[in-house]
């Protein structure tokens, strides 16, 4: 009978040994096969130490092999098979119509880097290309005294936002708005906070299959990366209040945002990967 520790350990060689791509909530094979096989025991994610030497019945490794034969066979995210995912700590459910999150914002919003371009002053917040709801109820959490709009062009992606904000009791802070970029929202907003559409057209074309299991409208951001930046510069002023600001996270693409937006004056802000993927911009910088 196997233990715990030794399903995950037999479950990473076998994950790295099929060369699966990582970047979906994990960043190695261990990690992403802990996540499965504590998900697929029903034991908590968070307490491996307490669990590693548990011994594991013939029926539940048979279970455990299933999932990560999965993963590999279909090349999914394992949050698509797990049905969940987690920022800041915080869980949230995610499937196919909507990308798996992992915006670098939700760090930015947990350890307070925006607060100083904030105030008595921020009332009402955007969270444009909101995909499964995370940012907005992130937002909601952080600034209990504000309301947030979630938009997204994709319907599919707003009823998996939908769940999430129910499941969060946040129906009364959080509206969901079908919207192409800005044109379906109101404003003026005294924050936005946007993980739009970003990769370039020659790093879509060399995306793993886990990346491409999501949804490309989320994703391709066409030659550069930038068309949906340039559209959402050109309007964004006027939805914003007089001292807004809008954070931007552009990923490894800030050589083509430079490129692009040469004159334009924004604050890098720190995450865990470093100070180039997400950007401050205030609206007097877009005026």
């Amino acid at each position: 009978m196997s233990s715990v520790i030794e399903l995950i350990e037999a479950g990473a060689k076998q994950l790295a040994d099929a060369g699966v791509a990582f970047g979906h909530g994990t960043h190695n094979a261990f990690d992403e096969a802990a996540w499965l096989v504590l998900w697929r025991l029903g034991l908590p994610l968070d307490e491996l130490d307490a669990v590693a030497d548990r011994a594991v019945a013939p029926a539940d490794t048979v279970r455990v092999a299933e999932v990560l034969a999965q993963r590999i066979a279909t090349r999914k995210p394992a949050a698509y098979l797990t049905k969940e995912a987690w920022l800041q700590g915080v869980p949230f459910y995610v499937d196919e119509r909507a990308i798996v999150p992992r915006s670098f914002i939700a760090e930015l919003l947990a350890d307070g880097s925006i607060d100083p371009w904030l105030g008595e002053h921020t009332r009402r917040v955007l969270d444009l290309c909101t995909g499964n709801g995370s940012l907005a109820v992130l937002a909601a959490m952080t600034y209990p005294e504000v309301t947030v709009d979630a938009a997204d062009l994709s319907p599919a992606a707003l009823e998996v936002a939908a769940i999430n904000i129910t499941r969060h009791q946040l129906d009364s802070r959080i509206t969901l708005i079908e919207s192409d970029g800005l044109a379906s929202v109101r404003g003026p907003y005294d924050l936005i906070l946007c993980n739009p559409p970003y990769v370039n057209a020659k790093s879509m074309a060399g995306l793993p299959a886990e990346y491409r299991a999501e949804p490309e409208l989320a994703l391709a951001g066409g030659a550069d990366g930038m068309d949906f930046i340039r559209r959402l510069f050109a309007d964004a002023s006027a939805r914003m209040s007089e001292s807004a600001v809008l954070v931007l996270e552009i990923g490894n693409e800030r050589s083509h945002f430079e490129a692009a937006f040469p004159q334009l004056e924004v604050v890098w802000l720190a995450t865990s990967a470093g100070d180039d993927q997400v950007l401050l911009v205030p609206r007097e910088s877009l005026t």
